[in-house]
């Protein structure tokens, strides 16, 4: 068998995020022989005639024109990086249940979605896989609603039937009560500040109402926490995030469809304003990314809304799915997203040309 050339590069995809480059190895030329494929016939064989002297095709030939063919590969559109918010299906339908929730990303790349299979699990996505598979169990009667991964790798989760906040540590499956308070409604969404803070979403549904949770470690090394004051009645809370610096809470109100921010003071949220409204119950989770965007699940209208910090639509994302309950960034680069879609039970994901903030803030950039 003749030697060809090798290309080295990496698998192209959404899932990614890196600069797919392509260099080629060439073989060596055949001492004495023409390296074109031309001269390795006699003028009588490129007449036609018999070819008694015809010289054998050099192996330098067969690795010019392989070189040729895939080089011209290496540069098609298909082998292209993808193209920036186009999103598609990464697992398959059903793996989730209706209550799949909470995406979060961690350093090594591994995504992690609650209620894999049935409720109370924590399903596994590694790098480059098509399935998710199980990683953790919460307790008996507990259900995860969302997941947060601080940058030493422990992994938050807000467990709204028990009203707890579990903590699972780096390269350990078992899940250990931090915070529990009787007086939460749930908790439904939490995010993570520089320095290790909880913020944590707690709505009422029932009443539409809702409250804001700050939970930070004391200086005995227990949590605590406490539901923030804030300068207006809230709706039911839902998706939250922080801005880049940290200084700024950002809240969805699912109910109302409203998209409030606010000023944070220790235990009080302070400067309230109206960043955007959509219609009610339309909006579910969200995040922020490093240019300050907020990027917002547009649940039962198959979008993800991303928004300026002035609360204009820079651009709406169409997903597969019409149900998209939250994201979180992930990628080498941290400009991957993920989205968890109740229609169907599956992660999706598009690339963004900003990184995230929470991917930022595990790389101690933020």
């Amino acid at each position: 068998m003749l030697p060809l050339p090798v290309l080295y590069g990496e698998r192209v995809g959404v899932r990614g995020g890196r600069a797919h480059g392509v260099s080629v190895e060439t073989c060596p030329p055949t001492p004495g022989l023409h390296p074109t494929v031309q001269s390795d016939l006699s003028p009588q064989a490129r007449r036609g005639a018999p070819n008694r002297q015809a010289r054998p095709a050099s192996n330098q030939s067969f690795c010019n024109v392989g070189v040729l063919v895939l080089l011209l590969l290496a540069t098609s559109p298909a082998l292209a990086a993808p193209k920036l918010f186009e999103s598609t299906q990464v697992t398959p339908s059903g793996e989730y249940t209706f209550g799949i929730e909470g995406p979060a990303v961690d350093r090594d790349g591994n995504l992690f979605v609650v209620n894999l299979g049935r409720p109370g699990t924590i399903g596994r996505l590694a790098p480059e896989a098509a399935s998710s598979e199980p990683f953790a169990e919460l307790p008996q009667g507990s259900v995860g609603n969302a997941i947060r991964i601080d940058r030493d790798g422990t992994m938050y989760i807000a467990d709204y039937k028990k009203h707890n906040i579990f903590a699972i540590e780096k390269n350990t499956t078992t899940p250990r009560a931090i915070f529990h308070s009787d007086l939460m409604s749930q908790p439904n969404d939490i995010t993570l500040a520089h320095d290790g803070t909880l913020y944590a979403s707690d709505p009422n549904w029932k009443a539409r109402s809702g409250k804001i949770w700050r939970i930070a470690k004391a200086a005995d090394g227990s949590w605590q926490g406490a539901a923030m004051t804030a300068p207006r009645a809230m709706g039911t809370t839902n998706g939250i995030d922080l801005s880049p610096d940290g200084r700024t809470l950002y809240v969805g109100e699912s109910d109302s469809g409203e998209i409030w921010s606010y000023a944070i003071d220790g235990d009080a949220l302070i400067n309230a304003r109206l960043v955007k409204s959509f219609e009610p119950n339309t909006i579910d989770g969200l995040r922020t990314d490093v240019g300050g965007r907020l990027l917002v699940a547009r649940i039962l209208k198959g979008a993800i809304a991303v928004l300026a910090p002035d609360g204009h639509v820079t651009r709406e994302i169409q997903l597969k799915g019409k149900e998209p309950t939250n994201l979180a960034f992930g990628g080498s680069d941290g400009k991957t997203v993920f989205v968890s879609q109740r229609q169907g039970g599956f992660i999706e994901s598009f690339r963004s040309d900003q990184e995230g903030r929470e991917h930022c803030l595990q790389q101690d950039r933020c």
